[in-house]
């Protein structure tokens, strides 16, 4: 086992020789497979910032439950909170809702205005329990019978509409990495053929003092997987360079809306994983190139 470890060992460290002896062509090949890999990663953690924006503004499957003026709104809200499958009601009275509503347009002016006459009724936001479409649609059924709601207000359709386009959304994701994914193993198999085609001799030594295939793939396999997962480094770098460059902007517009929103970058567990899908892609990409030489006598 040692011994198996030790050759491991050399055969990486001469892959990194080897990098180091042709930096210029190593660094174009990484930018490469960074480039490709950033497109499908950059649009992936960006629906993950759109679906925690999104999940932010509004309960999922919410109700705004508007009561007629003149009736007891308690009496109304008590009622309300007996219907079975509401997770929580929250009441907002006129006058609460006259001040949000001055403070969101920006009429300060508007609260006194109609201190005396204020023409909101009171709402009150249901969150169902469930925020599938069924019960949602069930639940409101429920609440425009009870004595004292005037008008029942669902965001169950831009729910859907939002869900039905992150699912397209992740969808193409989904494609442009399968894509990329193969554009990835093309360039780094073209490598390999290419460093093949360069060892030619040096490997046809080899095979006739006993050399295996694996023995032979060996420095190749090092190769395509260390190049998959600097490509896979440098894609991060990118990211985080594109999210650097965006904070700012976000910002701005943070301020704008007088939201409190920060756009966030991979995490660990993401990062370590598109690290191992860049090795891997690279290591199946010298794999299939090494094979292909193999069988075909070339080397």
């Amino acid at each position: 086992m040692k011994a198996y470890l030790t050759r491991h060992m050399q055969v990486f460290m001469r892959t990194l020789g080897d990098f180091a002896r042709s930096p210029a062509a190593t660094f174009l090949t990484v930018v490469m497979i960074g480039v490709t890999l950033v497109l499908p990663t950059g649009l992936y953690v960006g629906l993950l910032n759109l679906q925690r924006l999104t999940a932010g503004l509004q309960p999922r499957g919410s109700l705004s439950v508007y009561l007629t003026k003149g009736v007891s709104n308690t009496a109304t809200i008590a009622a309300i909170r007996r219907i079975p499958g509401i997770a929580a009601v929250r009441y907002i009275s006129p006058a609460e809702g006259l001040r949000e509503f001055s403070a969101a347009s920006g009429l300060g002016t508007t609260a006194v205005a109609f201190r005396h006459h204020n023409p909101l009724p009171g709402v009150a936001v249901v969150t169902p329990a469930g925020d599938t479409p069924a019960s949602v649609a069930r639940l409101a059924a429920q609440l425009k019978v009870v004595p004292g709601v005037a008008h029942v207000q669902s965001n169950l359709a831009w729910v859907e509409r939002l869900d039905a386009a992150l699912a397209l959304g992740h969808r193409l994701v989904v494609i442009l990495a399968v894509a990329l994914g193969l554009a990835l193993i093309l360039i780094i198999g073209n490598t390999t053929r290419a460093a093949v085609a360069s060892r030619a001799d040096e490997i046809a030594v080899v095979s006739l003092v006993g050399g295996t295939n694996a023995f032979i793939r060996r420095p190749f396999l090092y190769a395509g997987a260390l190049t998959g997962g600097l490509g896979a480094l440098c894609a991060l770098i990118l990211l985080e360079t594109a999210f650097l460059a965006l904070d700012g902007p976000v910002a701005a517009l943070d301020r704008a809306y007088g939201a409190h929103y920060q756009l966030m970058g991979p995490d660990l567990g993401q990062a370590l994983g598109l690290l191992g899908v860049g090795a891997l892609l690279g290591w199946l990409g010298a794999r299939i190139a090494v094979g292909q030489a193999l069988r075909s006598h070339r080397i």
